[in-house]
């Protein structure tokens, strides 16, 4: 069994696995507010990891960072893809840790594709007021890095099915994608169309696996909410470090489980970034990064 690190105050309760830094469990009074998945076993659908240096995917896992062509193991085979970055699959090491908080370490790089070297740190606190927690990339390199991030929590908002639960976040335009690979296409507005959530409502039938932008920061921070018909709802928030979004509806074909939570990733840049360029991060040599965000009970 990997190694895991159990935080508690205020009510909540969080399980944070070594594997990925991954939040393996969140609950509050009892009640899940992630989709959890099993301890000892393999991570299922990349549920909580952190991903690192890039979030989402990259196109045949080829990519160009000043006038260097790299080529990155392709991890997802279907859609011909590098996905989800290069930390997932390592165990992080434990730097401190207390009753509430735990803050885990790894190196990532030089490797195949990624010739460079980061220092990441993940820290998870837990206090009466949610889970919150942050990523740091240090570059211990003496080259620039192409960098992103993300967090991959799936949310569950009740005991309802999600077609039910009622969402809702600020964000003005999406990321058009591929129908068959999900590689970025163009903008456009959320006016008009199925996936503006501005105002709260249902779910409903619609099936997401988009990059949201044009988010509204309010003293700082972005905030989504998921709530049950029953009462019970989860809330995330983050801050400006991520200007993007992805939101993933769980659609899986039958036998798998389907839509049993809703993906939650605020994202430092869109899909595809290390091709695009769009809010990739240029870490200098000696420079950090961090994002934060927080998760919560509502």
């Amino acid at each position: 069994m990997s190694t895991e690190f159990t935080l508690s105050a205020g009510g909540y309760t969080a399980v944070v696995t070594a594997r990925a830094a991954a939040l393996r469990v969140l609950r509050f009074d009892g009640r899940d507010l992630i989709v959890p998945f099993p301890a000892g076993g393999p991570i299922p659908d990349y549920r909580g990891i952190i991903a690192a240096p890039w979030p989402n995917r990259i196109a045949d896992g080829r990519y160009s960072f000043d006038d260097v062509e790299y080529q990155l193991p392709v991890n997802e085979p279907e859609r011909g893809t590098a996905l989800h970055g290069l930390a997932f699959p390592l165990d992080w090491a434990m730097k401190e840790s207390d009753a509430g908080s735990v803050t885990l370490t790894c190196t990532v790089g030089p490797t195949a594709g990624y010739p460079f070297a980061l220092e990441l740190s993940a820290r998870y606190e837990l206090d009466d007021s949610g889970l919150h927690a942050s990523v740091t990339a240090m570059n211990t390199a003496d080259v620039a890095a192409p960098y992103g991030v993300c967090p991959h929590p799936y949310l569950v908002a009740g005991s309802s099915p999600l077609n039910e639960w009622v969402l809702d976040f600020a964000a003005d335009s999406f990321l058009e994608v591929t129908p068959d690979r999900l590689l970025p296409l163009s903008l456009a507005p959320v006016a008009g169309h199925e996936f503006d959530f501005r105002a709260p409502r249902a779910i409903g039938s619609t099936e997401i696996d988009h990059a949201f932008t044009g988010i509204t920061f309010d003293g700082g921070l972005a905030r989504l909410s998921v709530r049950d018909p029953a009462g019970t709802g989860v809330g995330m928030s983050w801050d400006e470090s991520c200007p993007w979004l992805q939101i993933h509806t769980a659609d899986k074909p039958a036998p798998i489980p389907n839509r049993i939570g809703l993906a939650v990733e605020p994202m430092t840049c869109p899909p595809d970034a290390f091709n695009s360029g769009t809010d990739l991060i240029r870490l200098e040599p000696g420079a950090g990064h961090t994002a934060a965000w927080s998760i919560y009970a509502l």
